[in-house]
């Protein structure tokens, strides 16, 4: 019996404690920006300067690095506003246009959408080294002098030296092996070779000719490596803001796309151009009598994404935090 007895009281206490406020937040927009861009890293060969002596081309005689840009889409993301939430009064039910999120309402709960993690190989080192097949030493014959101790004469003795050869001495050995090879396919292709090819075998043998002229062709005119960058660049305008311009991302050459916060990059702005409001519109956000629920108009922005020199995109988007907060009666 008195177990029955607390165990009413403690209901009765439960049930005469307040129950929490439901809260919830206005809506705000983040922009974002899913950039995708290549980049080249271009190593110039070895013998890049003997291009032109021994194989009548000009050659690029530095390495260097070029980052562009392919494609760049933008997305109107919601999320709860966390500097505007409110209490929702009391009520026998929630009101209906509550759950409507077009309505400018946001349910408590909101949370920013996850970030992307990226995370590139690192820039391998050019690799020469295992291309062509030429020794890099060479046997010359010098000739050197010493007396003769019987009678005081001078003799000439000869002797092969092993010494490396120059860069001038390997540019011409690969330039040879490339014209060597040329005239090799050209036999196969034209039958005028003691080899029979056909079929398969014809079209292996020529391959096989085409990879190795690349590779050696390679030494004067070098080659380049292409990395691709795919990245998303969040942007939430800030209402306070003297102009709504921001840095989106930038993109740099040597380490292609970067935040919005590396100097070392070439900024890509976003601009947000607000239309008017209209008289009617300003008439309707005037505070509501008795209790009320706040909502948010979104303001329609055109959104221009420039390089400095000209326009790359160009829409029309809502953000909610540049818009009209209003309220709404409960009844």
């Amino acid at each position: 019996m008195i177990m029955r007895k607390a165990f009413i009281l403690l209901a009765a206490a439960l049930l005469a404690l307040p129950l929490k406020a439901q809260e919830y937040s206005l809506p705000r927009t983040v922009l974002r920006l899913k950039v995708e861009a290549e980049q080249e890293i271009f190593y110039a060969g070895p013998y890049a300067r003997y291009a032109s002596k021994y194989l009548g081309i000009d050659a690029r005689e530095s390495d260097e690095s070029v980052t562009r840009l392919v494609s760049v889409r933008l997305e109107a993301l919601t999320e709860a506003d966390q500097s505007a939430r409110y209490v929702l009064p009391q009520a026998k039910e929630v009101p209906a246009f509550m759950k409507l999120s077009t309505q400018g309402l946001v349910s408590l709960g909101g949370s920013v959408p996850a970030q992307d993690e990226w995370r590139f190989p690192a820039v391998k080192r050019s690799d020469f080294e295992t291309r062509g097949v030429a020794s890099n030493l060479t046997s010359e014959s010098a000739t050197l002098y010493r007396r003769d101790g019987s009678e005081g004469r001078t003799v000439s003795v000869q002797q092969q030296m092993v010494v490396e050869k120059s860069a001038d001495q390997r540019a011409k050995e690969t330039a040879d092996i490339i014209f060597d090879l040329r005239a090799k396919r050209r036999q196969i292709v034209t039958g005028d070779t003691d080899a029979t090819f056909s079929g398969e075998a014809l079209g292996a043998a020529v391959a096989e000719i085409d990879r190795l002229e690349k590779e050696y062709m390679s030494m004067f005119i070098g080659y380049s490596v292409y990395r691709q960058y795919n990245k998303n660049y969040d942007v939430i305008p800030n209402k306070g803001a003297k102009n709504q311009r921001y840095i989106a991302f930038r993109v740099s050459d040597t380490d292609g796309l970067v935040e919005p916060e590396d100097i070392g990059g070439k900024p890509y702005i976003l601009e947000l151009q607000s239309e008017k409001i209209s008289a009617a519109d300003e008439s309707a956000t005037k505070p509501s009598k008795g209790p009320v629920v706040y909502y948010r108009i979104p303001a329609i922005c055109t959104a221009r994404l420039t390089d400095g020199s000209g326009v790359l995109l160009r829409t029309r988007v809502p953000v909610y935090q540049l818009g009209a907060d209003s309220t709404m009666p409960i009844k």
